[in-house]
C-alpha cells in the first residue's frame, strides 16, 4: 500500500470532516456528547478584527486553541477580556477546567497572572523555545 499524499496548505473542509469524525468517536467512547466550538472577537469601527479567541468545550473542559490581539491593541485589556468571556462561557457550560498552550516566546506569564498554572512544558518546540501547557481550575 502506498503512503497517502501529504498536501500542504489550508484545507478547511477536510479539517472539519476529520474533527467531526473524531468528535463522534470520542463522544461514543466517553458518553460526553456536549462538544461545542466557540469564538469571540473585538472589531474596530470598520469591522476589522482587532482581537479574537477560539476554542471548544467538551466533557467538562474548555480548551482555548487560539487567542490573538493586534500588536497596536496589546496592553489594553483585550486579551484579559477575551479570556474572561471564554471563562464565563465555560462556567455556563459546566466546565471545571480551562486549558491552553503558549510558546515561551508568546505569553505564558500573562496566563499565569490570570490564575493559570503550568501543567507541562515541551522543550525545543520550536528549537530554542518551548511550548507551555497551562490550566485553570474553575471551582464552584
Amino acid at each position: 500500500m502506498a503512503l497517502p499524499v501529504v498536501r500542504v496548505g489550508d484545507a478547511p473542509a477536510i479539517q472539519a470532516f476529520l474533527a467531526e469524525r473524531l468528535h463522534e468517536f470520542n463522544a461514543k467512547a466517553t458518553g460526553y456528547f456536549d462538544g461545542e466550538s466557540f469564538t469571540a472577537v473585538e472589531q474596530d469601527d470598520s469591522g476589522a478584527i482587532q482581537a479574537g479567541i477560539a476554542g471548544y468545550t467538551w466533557g467538562g473542559l474548555c480548551f482555548v486553541s487560539e487567542l490573538w490581539v493586534a500588536e497596536s491593541r496589546r496592553g489594553q485589556g483585550l486579551g484579559s477580556a477575551l479570556l474572561g468571556a471564554a471563562e464565563a462561557h465555560a462556567r455556563n457550560r459546566g466546565c471545571a477546567l480551562l486549558m491552553l498552550s503558549s510558546h515561551s516566546f508568546q505569553s505564558p506569564g500573562f496566563y499565569e497572572r490570570l490564575g493559570f498554572e503550568r501543567q507541562a512544558v515541551v522543550q525545543d518546540y520550536p528549537p530554542g523555545h518551548s511550548n507551555v501547557f497551562l490550566a485553570k481550575r474553575l471551582g464552584g
